[in-house]
């Protein structure tokens, strides 16, 4: 609603800020203090992505949205890969976790100063006035589209074997079924992140260069479910981790809705469009967590036949891929080729 109201500039320099105090606030060696600054860099981080979704929107054709989309995602996995193999050899070296924290939240707070002075005003991107309406309003246009539940469950569901299942049991599920040491389960795992950071631009690229959106969400799909088949049934036909890299490239497509909804909704609604993807998104995501747990990651330690418990686990992302690919069929296309 924010963007939509006012643009990206305040409130993502705003955003911005609040994550550097939160930074601040977690080097307190008191456990509400570490509370709060959780809370802050949650709450501030949460605008980073819609808003730079918004102003890619605003400063790109349509041509290239799919790609700006990508690239927006590419680089936030970057940053976050960057941090770990940057602290882990920090600390190493003798700097304590504190000024760690500290530094961070000065050198983000510096940032969001920055954002400040850089970002555009929402006036210098549009040449239309907006009318003012409801706070609300955005949101009621966004949510009485068919079109925006369906990217978002879209979505949830192509980004959850990845999140859930790789990122999160992988490392387990890998050590424990198929009897990986740690060093190669974790390799196994890390480079489904790393086909992620090569998937996202690259789907991205596909859907713009063809102009249309459908063909690559369904076939990065369907990729998705043959690399999981062949990491199931047929391991000895190539090293996991090329398997999983394959898996992470595809799982590029998970972001082709976030153009779709775009497209799908006026251009006055598209930072709360954004909002609304991630909040559908994440609702998917955050059901089917707990869902798979209960089922497959209860059972890892007392399963007896480890072959088919880890296939049986591998089998339940690949339905819900699937009825990603069925839901796909029932939308719209926007691309610039839709009328093709």
């Amino acid at each position: 609603i924010a963007l939509d109201k006012v643009g990206a500039k305040y409130p993502l320099s705003i955003g911005t800020i609040v994550v550097g105090l939160g930074c601040v606030l977690f080097a307190i060696s008191n456990v509400y203090g570490g509370y709060s600054g959780r809370l802050l860099q949650g709450a501030g981080s949460a605008m980073a992505f819609p808003a730079c979704v918004y102003l890619a929107s605003r400063a790109f054709s349509p041509r290239k949205l799919a790609t700006a989309i990508g690239a927006t995602q590419c680089l936030g996995m970057l940053g976050g890969s960057a941090g770990q193999f940057l602290v882990g050899p920090a600390i190493k070296n003798g700097f304590s976790l504190p000024f760690i924290w500290v530094g961070l939240g000065i050198l983000i707070v510096a940032i969001g100063i920055i954002i400040l002075y850089i970002t555009p005003k929402e006036n210098e991107l549009s040449t239309t006035t907006p009318k003012r309406t409801g706070l609300l309003s955005p949101y009621k246009i966004v949510f009485t589209n068919p079109q925006s539940y369906l990217c978002g469950v879209i979505s949830g569901l192509l980004f959850a074997p990845t999140t859930i299942f790789a990122m999160t049991w992988g490392v387990a599920f890998f050590q424990k079924d198929r009897m990986m040491d740690f060093q190669s389960a974790t390799l196994a795992s890390a480079f489904i992140a790393m086909g992620w950071v090569v998937g996202c631009p690259f789907m991205g690229w596909i859907a713009d260069k063809i102009g249309r959106r459908k063909p690559v969400l369904i076939g990065g799909a369907i990729v998705m479910i043959l690399s999981f088949v062949q990491l199931l049934y047929a391991q000895d036909l190539c090293p996991a981790y090329i398997s999983t890299f394959i898996l992470g490239v595809a799982s590029g497509s998970a972001m082709i809705p976030y153009s779709v909804i775009k497209e799908s909704n006026p251009d006055k609604v598209k930072g709360s469009a954004t909002g609304a993807i991630n909040f559908l998104t994440f609702g998917v995501t955050s059901l089917l967590g707990p869902l798979f747990s209960s089922i497959y990651g209860n059972t890892l330690m007392t399963t007896a036949d480890k072959e088919i418990h880890f296939q049986s686990a591998g089998l339940f992302w690949v339905v819900c891929i699937g009825f990603s690919i069925l839901l796909a069929f029932f939308l719209k296309e926007t691309g610039t080729k839709k009328e093709g």
